[in-house]
């Protein structure tokens, strides 16, 4: 799979103006389907939820920029370490991301959408794994 950053940023604008609802769909969706992380948060998400927001929002406005997008990465890698989060979790962070992404995305959401986003989250995932792990063994 490819990343298709045309397709990226155009998913991503027609969600950006929905960034709260679709932050609290991928929470939502995350306790849901995966009640054990529900102690790695806050009770209440809202902070968390704006965070994330911003950080997807750099994320995307930085992917045509590796090296700053790998640095990005690296550092929210880390950080997730000090916050108990496991490479373990990962899998099901990405599918709620997807999820959140295709429910506000509607028609915009395609096939070649979904791939590029699963693409994106591998190279996300494994970016910020190899990190978090790094800062587990320090």
């Amino acid at each position: 799979m490819t990343i298709n950053s045309v397709l990226i940023k155009s998913s991503f604008a027609v969600v950006e103006p929905h960034g709260t609802a679709v932050a609290g769909y991928f929470y939502q969706h995350l306790f849901e389907h995966n009640p054990a992380v529900r102690g790695l948060f806050a009770e209440h998400v809202d902070e968390q939820r704006d965070r994330l927001w911003a950080a997807l929002g750099t994320l995307v406005g930085h992917l045509d920029d590796t090296d700053t997008l790998l640095g990005l990465l690296r550092g929210l890698g880390t950080r997730h370490a000090g916050y108990g989060a496991l490479v373990e979790h990962f899998p099901a962070v990405g599918a709620s991301l997807l999820a959140a992404l295709a429910h506000h995305a509607g028609d915009a959401w395609t096939e070649e959408t979904e791939a590029s986003w699963t693409a994106l989250y591998g190279v996300i995932s494994d970016t910020m794994g190899g990190s978090l792990t790094a800062a587990r063994n320090t």
